[in-house]
């Protein structure tokens, strides 16, 4: 490459979609490509503003360093760091790929500034028995809802709070997604970018997604087909985001323990709360990671890192403790 711009008066919109085009053979999932498209197109937005340009007129030779340091810096004004970190990595794909088809001759984004994030820290459910609590309350019917479904909300959250599943990874799921003989029963998962694992199921959950689907079959009149969703709104179509949302913070709520849910969590709560008690319990970070469909064992870490049980072992093995042992039992 002789370092100049190969293609430098492309318009920045149409490689955006080639990029996004060429993206699909990797099979993204739509709410990815969603997610890839609006950050580019809201950057880009901030590089017009800063060459006075309107955004389909910009073109590839005009993403100078100069330039997209301070559409980054307009961009961030009012966003998460999180935000502008997502951004800023998005367009660094962007740049690699063209780099890699010769359209541009480097990456500018080395020397664009991103801000450090710290890793979120997990958000598990507080209270030492509120996942029981909570179950509890939704088998006894504790959810007044207009049409109630104890067995399907029962189902719901019992799942979540068993397998550690990301709320995607629960919609997806079908009917025929749970297999094997009883008593061995697993449940085959499809994660992020389509990565595949298998979570064991015991016992006492297989009931209760059998109870499920039996009221299941008694309340719509009819046999619950394989390939049909796993979990399904009270008019038998598949759950989506919104509603598995609203049911779980009904369901915290009428069980008496929404005071309990970090705020902004919901779903995740439950996930961080299978993930803290396997950790508190004794589970490896590869195990960990493994039942979670992490793709490293530094997303992981962090439950054993904060796990309280570890954490008051470890220092309940102070040797201080030992004279305050010795002194409360010669008084």
């Amino acid at each position: 490459m002789d370092g100049s711009v190969h293609r430098g008066g492309d318009r920045v919109v149409d490689l955006v979609e080639e990029y996004l085009r060429a993206r699909g053979a990797a099979k993204p999932s739509a709410h990815t490509v969603a997610a890839y498209r609006r950050d580019l197109h809201a950057v880009l937005g901030c590089v017009a503003r800063v060459v006075g340009l309107r955004p389909e007129e910009v073109e590839m030779g005009l993403l100078e360093v100069v330039v997209l340091r301070s559409a980054f810096a307009e961009f961030a004004a009012e966003r998460a760091a999180s935000s502008v970190v997502r951004a800023w990595s998005t367009w660094n794909g962007f740049f690699r790929f063209w780099v890699a088809e010769q359209v541009v001759a480097g990456n500018p984004m080395s020397a664009v500034p991103r801000p450090k994030v710290r890793a979120g820290a997990p958000k598990p459910l507080r209270g030492e028995d509120t996942p029981e609590q909570l179950l509890r309350a939704l088998a006894q019917g504790a959810r007044k809802a207009r049409d109630p479904w104890p067995e399907r909300d029962l189902a719901v959250l019992a799942l979540a709070l068993l397998t550690g599943m990301r709320s995607a990874e629960m919609l997806s799921l079908r009917v025929d997604a749970v297999s094997g003989r009883p008593g061995e029963r697993r449940v085959r998962v499809v994660g992020k970018g389509g990565s595949e694992r298998v979570l064991p199921i015991e016992g006492p959950l297989e009931a209760l997604l059998e109870a499920y689907l039996v009221s299941r079959r008694v309340r719509f009149g009819r046999e619950v087909r394989a390939e049909e969703a796993l979990l399904v709104d009270n008019r038998g179509r598949g759950l989506r985001r919104g509603g598995l949302q609203y049911l779980v913070q009904q369901c915290y709520r009428h069980a008496g323990v929404g005071d309990r849910v970090a705020r902004g969590t919901l779903v995740h709560a439950l996930r961080h709360t299978f993930a803290t008690r396997l950790a508190e319990d004794g589970a490896s970070v590869t195990e960990i990671m493994h039942l979670l469909g992490h793709a490293s064992v530094s997303s992981s870490q962090a439950y054993i890192e904060v796990s309280e049980g570890a954490r008051r072992e470890a220092a309940s093995v102070n040797r201080t403790y030992g004279v305050l042992r010795e002194l409360a039992a010669e008084e």
